[in-house]
């Protein structure tokens, strides 16, 4: 495959094609900002590979293969953001442009053997599950800290937003994963919070909370 099949692949795989719904080609075009003809044209060579299943007007999903495909690249992925991460001293805002030119390296060996070196990693440092060779991972039970209620107490297991400017801005106030944090008040005019992170106090935006995933306390 080359990488512009495994860069759709794994776009058709974030939208939701994996769960046998139909992404419109728009929706592709807009999330590889490309235009709707060329997404036509790449899920034609796809379904000819069997990686897709393309329906004219109606739009595409991934058959199995595909979305083991997919799988196998978010491994390689997210494998590589841990690497950078733990054995060369990256921080998290800056593995995600690097790990996108090596999720493309095609040596299995390779990829199986960084797994090991890591101790088979659970989760990416942005909080994601890590797919197994076999596929599959573990999903943590999470929601969102904006959807979480006045007094509940949990643990920071993830973002959603992992733009470099995001996490710099959680860098620069010392939001991290596995921190500890309380919500104190929710205001009810902009749905913004005070929250307890470990010992600190700060106000945040509902842009945040609602980039932010918690593992409530139970």
């Amino acid at each position: 495959m080359t990488k512009s099949e495994e860069n759709y692949i794994k776009a058709i795989y974030h939208l939701g094609g994996h769960r046998s719904q139909l992404i419109t080609t728009n929706a592709i075009a807009e999330e590889m900002d490309t235009k709707p003809s060329s997404v036509t044209d790449m899920a034609k060579k796809l379904a000819d590979k069997g990686l897709v299943d393309y329906i004219k007007y109606r739009g595409i999903s991934l058959t199995e293969k595909g979305t083991k495909t997919a799988l196998s690249i978010i491994r390689k992925h997210r494998l590589w953001e841990v690497f950078l991460v733990k054995k060369l001293d990256f921080s998290w805002d800056e593995v995600h442009e690097v790990a996108e030119q090596l999720e493309h390296i095609k040596s299995e060996k390779l990829i199986d053997k960084i797994d090991e070196l890591l101790d088979f990693p659970k989760f990416d440092p942005h909080g994601d599950p890590i797919p197994s060779k076999e596929g599959e991972f573990f999903e943590r039970d999470k929601q969102l800290l904006s959807e979480v209620s006045k007094g509940q107490r949990g643990i920071c297991v993830g973002v959603k937003d992992t733009s470099s400017a995001f996490l710099k801005f959680l860098d620069k106030n010392k939001i991290a994963l596995g921190n500890h944090i309380e919500i104190l008040e929710k205001e009810d005019f902009d749905n913004s919070l005070l929250v307890k992170i470990e010992t600190k106090e700060i106000h945040i935006s509902n842009m945040i909370a609602s980039n932010l995933y918690i593992k409530i306390n139970t």
